[in-house]
């Protein structure tokens, strides 16, 4: 078991009483925590306020945590300090270390998230801009995918609630893949049987980040369904039909009309009346059809809304 921790309150304690103790808190608690696992596996400060824990005895996660806590915790006169935890299970929710890296470090902010009232948008905000370091580009992508899954949703008369998870759906579809490398996600060529089954994983991945907290817990699951396809041959649990959550199905087609409109390594862009077309074409197949119409009309209102607000010319 592979843990990632980073304390939650050390920068005002340093900014209060000093980097002299600070470093003395860090040395104090690293201390703690060797101890709290010594004979049971590593524990380790990776740098700044961040600390590991590479367990090699059988013990429940939530055990873990408790020790972890205990040991990274700390309060006087004026300060508290806590930690918040990634927890990864290996081999089960990751082979590959880097991937295992990954998947605890987006766990510990999401829980690093969950420990303020605002969780679920702190936790959207800090894992977006975390997608955007690690993969340029990812992030304004998303951002064009909400937009568009928010007006379909709107276009097919979901609540707000409803609505406004179909966003966070949208903006977080891509988390998954911090866990996937970038060479991969940026490589020119087609991708190898090995290289897709590795890909197909992210929104897998991206289903357990965001169930660190429990406000997301919808929002995971149309994450895991964003790929699967009405007709049945999406991953990755092949689902079909009304099977698949309707937010996974909306942003589904926002998410490949953005794909086709937008140059990639390996495609050029496509026109917007050709991505239409293949939207089109796809209904009833890898598209819900209901979704595909009511996606082109919100298409057709963004666009009258765009010629009615253009200034008019100066004569």
């Amino acid at each position: 078991m592979l843990t990632l921790a980073d304390l939650n309150g050390f920068k005002r304690y340093n900014d209060t009483f000093g980097h002299p103790a600070g470093d003395a808190l860090l040395r104090r608690l690293g201390r703690k925590l060797a101890a709290a696992f010594e004979g049971r596996g590593i524990a380790a400060r990776l740098g700044g306020d961040e600390f590991c824990v590479l367990l090699f005895e059988d013990m429940p996660a939530d055990r873990a945590n408790a020790l972890l806590n205990a040991a990274l915790s700390d309060e006087g006169e004026g300060f508290r300090i806590t930690a918040s935890a990634g927890v990864v299970a290996v081999p089960e929710d990751a082979r590959d270390p880097s991937v295992a890296l990954r998947l605890a470090d987006s766990r510990m902010y999401a829980a690093k998230a969950g420990a303020h009232p605002n969780a679920e948008q702190d936790m959207a905000v800090a894992l977006m801009r975390m997608l955007d370091e690690r993969h340029p580009g990812l992030g304004s992508h998303v951002e064009d995918v909400a937009n568009l899954a928010v007006a379909c949703a709107e276009g097919l008369g979901l609540s707000a609630d409803d609505v406004g998870s179909v966003k966070r759906a949208a903006e977080l579809h891509d988390i998954g893949k911090v866990g996937i490398p970038a060479e991969l996600l940026t490589k020119q060529g087609p991708l190898s049987p090995e290289e897709w089954e590795f890909m197909g994983r992210h929104s897998i991945i991206g289903e357990r980040i965001l169930a660190g907290v429990p406000s997301l817990a919808r929002v995971a699951s149309m994450v895991r369904s964003s790929h699967e396809r009405w007709d049945g041959d999406g991953y990755p649990d092949g689902l079909a039909g009304e099977e698949i959550p309707l937010g996974a199905r909306i942003v589904l087609v926002a998410d490949a009309f953005c794909a086709m409109t937008e140059a990639r390594p390996y495609a050029r862009a496509r026109s917007v009346e050709s991505s239409r077309r293949e939207l089109r074409a796809c209904s009833g197949a890898q598209f819900d059809p209901a979704v595909v119409t009511a996606f082109l009309a919100a298409l057709d209102s963004r666009s009258a809304a765009a010629h009615t607000q253009a200034p008019l010319p100066v004569a």
